[in-house]
């Protein structure tokens, strides 16, 4: 049977790579991460490959005389989606898989579930209730009638993107949605800072602006819709982002949506101010640190939340069973977790 007429069998009811149990045959999408042409110390010639989806990668070799050798050295890509046939097997040498059908993924896949997203890590957290929050948050709490309707209309626009973006391409909410997780609990921060410290220094002056600090926590990683793109591997850097940032992005974004409108010149400043500030030090992007009160709430609300989910992560990761994790995460720090039960 040649490669094209196995590219065209139809395939069966779709699982997940994921989800396949030791022997298991099924059909389902993978993403191809690898493909190194070596050879073992006979002199044999080899294909080393690796497929993955959000939970699971296998990487295993395809020998010179498999089947499906030649369609793997002539045709298959790595960051290529793929939509397979095969058996999940545990071995010796780590997860294999047995291939016994492969095509590139299309858009008639869509009906079986594909999605180029599917292949990464997601929040946990449902896409669709954070933005309804973050919504009702910014209609409820800006009091502010021209920023909260400048806020309101850039997340308005900007719907589709926040479900699914990630908020980086490492380090800290790296994962499908990563990025409203981390808006949305920047935001809630910032509302009760606000609310907070708005009520323990009233006689401040000028008074605190809690519609500043809310619309300033919505709005401070804006600039990353145009910093990251998407792909089938995770995010990565656009030319603009890597020559630029997402900072001044950021600015740029909200100044652009804030044309024409009849908002008030010094609130835009102050809020541009929190958006260029918010991560304090040149050497982390920011121009300038924070030099109002708003703009320092915004900046510990954004900077308790990216690490706080560094050391979330780093504790679910760790495999040891040690009182302390490695230091082996974005922290660069070992965590202390206590001494585990044994289960």
């Amino acid at each position: 049977m040649s490669s094209r007429e196995q590219q065209e069998l139809p395939l069966g009811r779709i699982t997940t790579l994921g989800e396949l149990e030791d022997g298991q045959e099924a059909d389902f999408f993978a993403l191809m991460t690898l493909k190194e042409a070596l050879k073992t110390k006979d002199g044999k010639p080899y294909f080393r490959v690796g497929f993955r989806d959000a939970q699971r990668e296998v990487n295993f070799p395809v020998w010179n005389d498999a089947a499906l050798a030649d369609a793997c050295r002539r045709e298959w890509t790595p960051g290529e989606c793929y939509k397979l046939r095969a058996t999940y097997r545990e071995t010796n040498f780590g997860p294999q898989l047995d291939i016994r059908r492969i095509r590139v993924a299309n858009a008639e896949d869509t009906a079986d579930g594909f999605d180029p997203t599917m292949f990464q890590p997601r929040s946990q957290f449902d896409s669709v209730e954070a933005f309804d929050e973050l919504m009702t948050i910014a209609e409820e709490r800006i009091d502010d009638v021209e920023l909260r309707s400048l806020v309101v209309d850039i997340l308005k626009e900007h719907r589709q993107r926040l479900l699914n973006w990630p908020a980086a391409t490492r380090n800290h909410h790296a994962f499908v949605g990563g990025f409203l997780e981390h808006v949305l609990n920047v935001t809630r921060t910032c509302a009760w800072l606000a609310e907070t410290y708005g009520q323990r220094y009233g006689n401040m002056q000028p008074p605190l602006s809690q519609s500043l600090v809310i619309a300033g926590g919505i709005l401070h990683d804006i600039g990353k819709f145009r910093e990251l793109t998407q792909s089938p591997a995770g995010a990565e850097y656009t030319p603009g982002g890597r020559l630029l940032g997402h900072i001044l992005q950021g600015r740029d974004l909200v100044r652009e949506a804030a044309a024409g409108r009849e908002i008030n010149a010094e609130t835009l400043l102050r809020l541009e101010h929190i958006i260029v500030s918010h991560q304090r030090l040149p050497e982390w992007g920011s121009p300038k640190p924070p030099m109002t009160p708003e703009a320092l709430l915004v900046h510990f609300a954004d900077d308790i939340d990216a690490k706080f989910q560094m050391m979330y992560a780093a504790l679910n990761a760790e495999t040891g069973d040690g009182p302390m994790t490695s230091s082996r995460n974005p922290l660069h720090l070992p965590i202390y977790r206590g001494e585990l039960p044994n289960l």
